[in-house]
């Protein structure tokens, strides 16, 4: 109960700074991309796993996608859902970069900008996917425990019903 009790008091914070965090990875992602949307395009090109008709809407629509789940989660509005969106996302970029590597592509992920084809001494697949397993962790954290400090989701709901504590008998 005690170990409940402290977690229930750090958790809406800790959810505020995986939120945040959350935020300024997608605005890292994002910002690159807006920049140069052809590059976002070659990026996206480059996985082989699209077909060319999408390859120009993905590449660049995908920033803009990425932007506005930022701004989800600065708001803290609708946090469980912009978190399962997230997971979706990094399941697909994860599936991406197993692709690229099983199937000998030497490629810059184009994750924060750049992408397509790359000399093979460029290429750093492993470390992709523990970024994207770190990645895949605070969605998850976020997906089961979204409720946070200073967010739109907590202005609007009540804080939940707590049990409470037992009183020592006189």
């Amino acid at each position: 109960m005690a170990l409940r009790g402290r977690f229930g008091t750090i958790q809406p914070w800790l959810s505020l700074l995986v939120r945040l965090s959350m935020a300024g990875i997608l605005i890292a992602a994002a910002i690159p991309k807006i920049q140069d949307i052809p590059k976002s395009i070659i990026a996206v090109r480059a996985y082989r796993l699209l077909p060319e008709e999408v390859v120009p809407f993905v590449g660049t629509m995908l920033p803009f996608l990425e932007l506005a789940l930022a701004v989800v989660f600065l708001l803290g509005a609708f946090t469980r859902l912009g978190a399962i969106v997230w997971l979706l996302m990094m399941a697909a970029f994860t599936f991406g970069v197993i692709w690229a590597w099983a199937t000998g592509l030497t490629i810059d992920c184009g994750c924060f900008g750049g992408g397509g084809e790359v000399d093979a001494s460029e290429t750093n697949y492993p470390l992709h996917l523990m970024e994207r397993l770190g990645f895949i962790v605070l969605g998850t954290f976020l997906a089961i425990w979204p409720r946070s400090r200073f967010s739109v989701d907590g202005a609007l709901a009540p804080e939940p019903a707590t049990e409470p504590e037992p009183q020592p008998a006189h």
